[in-house]
């Protein structure tokens, strides 16, 4: 589980504050040490892996015949049992092939080599799905003024993701929210994880400033605290 210190926590609450005495908006501020556990990505593997290998052997050289004698099975001196050692044969190649999809499966299953052989558009959705349930379960967007901002980083995943409320979205250019992405990277890569979330959060204030001043009445609606979500 990511540690963010105490000193920390004080500071991204400390920006947030900031960032939000000058706008109407609200920014929220999500860290999570990894978002996708699917199955899908291991079971593909496993099944491309059992189907090529055998076909590879063959090509290779290997017949049916072989795998019986290879593990031990009996030989054949008649022509009227052929038929039964193929059979058998056949039985053994289905096992083993059975085997590698169960070994090939265990060892893609182990995270970083699953996060390895995951395609990068499937990462990118899984995150996105994974920022998208935030922001409508934690109710950004409900805010007052349709301007909950979402800054949600994914460790594991090393993506980024930034949602904003239909209220700001359409208000501010759809590039702007980029630099407020680079910002919590460029963060991420000195391995100094509230720096980043510091920058990004002065970035979106300065945006949500710009298009949504404050009103009278102002509420604080979120935490302003850097949320971590276990994994």
């Amino acid at each position: 589980m990511i540690r963010i210190s105490d000193a920390d926590q004080a500071r991204v609450a400390e920006a947030v504050a900031r960032a939000e005495a000058t706008t109407s908006g609200e920014i929220y501020c999500v860290v999570a040490p990894e978002v996708s556990t699917d199955v899908e990505t291991p079971l593909i593997w496993a099944a491309a892996i059992a189907l090529l290998l055998p076909a590879l052997a063959l090509l290779a050289g290997l017949r049916p015949a072989m795998l019986t004698a290879l593990f031990g099975g009996w030989t054949v001196g008649h022509a009227s049992a052929v038929d039964g050692a193929i059979l058998s044969a056949l039985i053994t190649y289905v096992g083993l092939q059975a085997a590698v999809f169960v070994v090939a499966a265990l060892v893609v299953s182990i995270p970083p080599i699953r996060r390895a052989l995951t395609p990068r558009g499937l990462k990118v959705a899984q995150v996105r799905r994974a920022a998208m349930d935030l922001f409508l379960a934690k109710d950004l967007h409900r805010t007052r003024d349709r301007t909950g901002v979402l800054i949600f980083a994914a460790l594991a995943e090393h993506r980024v993701e930034v949602i904003a409320d239909e209220g700001i979205y359409a208000a501010a250019p759809h590039a702007v929210w980029d630099e407020v992405v680079a910002d919590v990277v460029a963060g991420m890569k000195r391995g100094k994880v509230a720096d980043g979330f510091i920058a990004a959060v002065a970035r979106t204030g300065a945006i949500l400033a710009q298009h949504m001043p404050p009103r009278a009445g102002d509420t604080n609606e979120l935490p302003d605290g850097l949320t971590v979500l276990p994994r």
